[in-house]
């Protein structure tokens, strides 16, 4: 069927088959939960596999699980082999087809400018502003890395292959004080008082050949990406900024592992490093026809002695090669943390090769940083004041079940779970180390499916992907006992037929939003964590992909509008909504703004690190499509890319107060980035900052400065690639 015949085909993007065949064999590959047959369920009655992880003896102790979970994989993909061609011996298998790239966007705008608030400026200049936004972080106290920081006075950037920061206040003499170019790409920052924290991005070592690098961008919404990092090695630089227009290094550390995420605790800096599975050269499979007329496939005994084949060979190549120096490194002046393994943990029943690094640093002092190695895939990472999670979705092929479809989307059936490491942490950094290990049924979606509210963990997940039938969601609440995280209650079958878009915790709620064609908005009431229940419900078109609490009382979301179509639903333009949650019981709808059509998204979408919500004011990027229709056409025509400005308030609800253009250097807008995927926003701008009453949009060329009495002009402009 075309794909522009089923909507729900923007719900399954074009790498779904590729996160249906992860490679599970390549990390935690554990049993699944049962699955309770009720919505709601008591943790006495809920059945958990004990994952755990053990300290290696040595670092051969290590390289041996390295062995072993590579054998396991490369069995576990023969036998699936063998199991597909058994299978098309006995009925014709339709091959998998490439699903056509697509992207949400429609609906006409029904924005519209509001009668500007006067903001008074301020009647003498300041060194410094009253008051300016700060990083959009998930946890209070928790500060998140990102390329852009700033306080009242100076943005801080790192972008363009240095280390920038611009003296950003007075706004109409906002200026680039100091470019420190970096040995690589810059990634992110944390800046702290008069200390700066700088992740670079840098080619792989040759003494880690075997690591299966491949380059790619960062994920953050995980629909349909893997947390895996971008692939390169990092290098890790503090600067004494004391002196803004002259930064020092002080520091330069090495890490074989890809940035993954990073939280700032007071002086303590907590990175999670991915580096990728090591490669055996010389393991191969033969190419094996598994679709189309088992009249004409060659007999089954020969196809499998050609795979046993592989098998024979692939394990000898696997015992032979050789793996020195394969564990991870972070290394400072030659010195390497930790030297002798001494804190690397493996499965008690080993089945991954790659490895995910915490390091902790203190950015203020000279003390060696602590880490801890874990041989497992990457995931998703949050944090708390105290404990730090990484959550790896897994993905295990159900043996001997039959395809639950013939469809183009079909694949194996899987169990899908997630494994929850826990890692404590604080503003020392000698206290970090891993702790705990626990399972859930299903997969994150992003770091917001997850929250750690008085001791407890909870966790939002999803088995299955629209349009598979049999998908549903499932939250859970975990408890440490010990080295395991236990799970104490959980609510399961939640929205059959439908998966996760975006997840809230906030205190003793959760707000859980669904979507196959209308956006159920769920409220969860998590007071008694052996009991969670469902309090509240409500249904309307679209989903909101990221949930911002406006108050105790009040949601604020950004996602996107749909039109039903009966059995499917298209995306018909970018949402802003307010919801009332003061009734748990009875969600409701306060106030909606619905923004251009079929084709517009905005890079707060996918990335929460957009969304500038400040006081009463929010900026937002967005890149604003018209002319496409509710019955599916896409808008061709680029109206607007650049920076939105919002007044936010109860009474009035979401009123626009203005927009910073940035169009391309010939000073128009390119149509084309209206058909962009749905989770790939193509806004031009980046990120935003207020100081008192300036805005500051930032794109990857130039920061515009605008007064929020007058926008639509700028006050200054400051170049971030000379």
């Amino acid at each position: 069927m075309p794909s522009d015949h089923l909507e729900f085909i923007d719900a399954v993007s074009p790498s779904t088959s590729r996160r249906a065949r992860a490679r599970t064999g390549l990390a935690l590959v554990l049993a699944l939960l049962s699955a309770a047959g009720c919505a709601e369920t008591e943790g006495a009655e809920v059945g958990v596999t004990h994952a755990a992880l053990r300290r290696v003896d040595s670092c051969p102790d290590a390289m041996r699980v390295v062995r072993r979970a590579a054998l396991a994989h490369m069995n576990e993909r023969i036998d699936e082999m063998k199991n597909r061609v058994k299978e098309s011996m006995t009925k014709p298998t339709i091959c998998s087809k490439s699903v056509p790239a697509a992207t949400g966007g429609g609906a006409t705008s029904s924005v519209q400018a509001s009668p500007t608030e006067t903001l008074v400026a301020p009647s003498a200049p300041r060194s410094s502003a009253h008051e300016s936004s700060t990083t959009n972080n998930q946890v209070v106290g928790v500060d998140e890395a990102d390329f852009i920081k700033n306080d009242d006075k100076y943005v801080y950037a790192a972008m363009n292959n240095a280390l920038r920061i611009v003296e950003a206040w007075p706004a109409e003499t906002a200026h680039e004080v100091a470019k420190v170019t970096l040995p690589g790409t810059p990634r992110k920052l944390f800046v702290e008082k008069d200390r700066a924290l700088v992740y670079v991005s840098v080619e792989r070592s040759e003494t880690h050949d075997n690591f299966a690098y491949a380059e790619r961008s960062e994920c953050t919404y995980g629909y349909d990406c893997e947390f895996t990092g971008d692939g390169t090695s990092t290098q890790v630089l503090v600067f004494d900024i004391s002196d803004r227009a002259a930064p020092k290094q002080l520091r330069s550390i090495e890490l074989t592992g890809s940035l993954l995420a990073a939280r700032r605790i007071g002086d303590a800096v907590h990175t999670v490093l991915a580096t990728p599975e090591v490669e055996f050269p010389g393991v191969t499979y033969p190419l094996v026809e598994v679709c189309g007329d088992p009249k004409l496939a060659p007999p089954l005994d020969e196809t499998f002695a050609k795979l046993e084949s592989a098998r024979k060979r692939n394990a000898a190549t696997i015992q032979d090669t050789d793996l020195e120096g394969m564990l991870p490194d972070v290394s400072e002046a030659g010195r390497s943390y930790p030297a002798d393994c001494s804190d690397v943990y493996a499965e008690t029943v080993p089945t991954g090769n790659a490895f995910t690094t915490l390091m902790s640093l203190d950015m203020t002092g000279e003390a060696a940083p602590a880490v801890s190695t874990i041989i497992s895939k990457a995931g998703a990472v949050y944090a708390s004041a105290e404990a730090l999670y990484v959550a790896i979705n897994e993905s295990k092929v159900i043996a001997g079940q039959a395809q639950t479809s013939s469809a183009w989307w079909r694949s194996e059936p899987r169990e899908l779970s997630s494994v929850i490491h826990k890692f404590t942490i604080g503003t020392d950094i000698s206290a970090s180390a891993y702790v705990a290990t626990g399972q859930v049924k299903g997969n994150v979606l992003n770091q917001f499916s997850m929250d750690e509210f008085d001791q407890h963990l909870r966790v939002a997940t999803t088995s299955g992907q629209v349009p598979d039938p049999n998908v549903h969601s499932t939250l859970s609440v975990l408890s440490q006992r010990g080295d395991t995280l236990e799970l104490d209650g959980k609510v399961d079958n939640i929205a059959p037929a439908e998966d996760i878009r975006s997840v809230r915790f906030d205190g003793q709620r959760g707000y859980v939003v669904t979507f196959k064609k209308i956006d159920p908005l769920y409220v969860f009431d998590l007071a008694d964590p052996k009991r969670p229940t469902i309090a509240g419900e409500l249904k309307i078109p679209g989903f909101s992909t990221y949930m911002h609490m406006l108050d105790k009382d009040h949601l604020l979301t950004i996602g996107y509008d749909a039109a039903d179509q009966g059995a499917f639903a298209f995306f018909t333009g970018v949402l802003l909504q307010i919801f009332d949650v003061s009734d748990m019981h009875d969600p409701k709808l306060a106030h909606k703004a619905s923004i251009g059509t079929r084709g517009s998204s905005s890079e707060a979408l996918a990335n929460h690190l957009a969304f500038t919500l400040f006081k009463d004011k929010l900026a937002v990027p967005m890149t604003i499509c018209e002319g496409g229709t509710t019955e599916g056409g896409f808008g061709t025509d680029m109206t607007f890319s650049g920076l939105m400005v919002f007044d936010v308030n109860l009474t009035d609800g979401i009123r626009e107060r203005g927009r910073i253009e940035h169009p391309s250097v010939n000073g128009s807008y390119d149509s084309q980035a209206c058909s962009n995927w749905w989770t790939n926003a193509s806004s031009v701008v980046q990120r935003s900052v207020f100081m008192d009453g300036f805005v500051y949009s930032i794109a990857n060329d130039i920061m515009r400065v605008q007064d929020l009495n007058a926008l639509g002009e700028d006050v200054a402009s400051v170049s971030l690639t000379k």
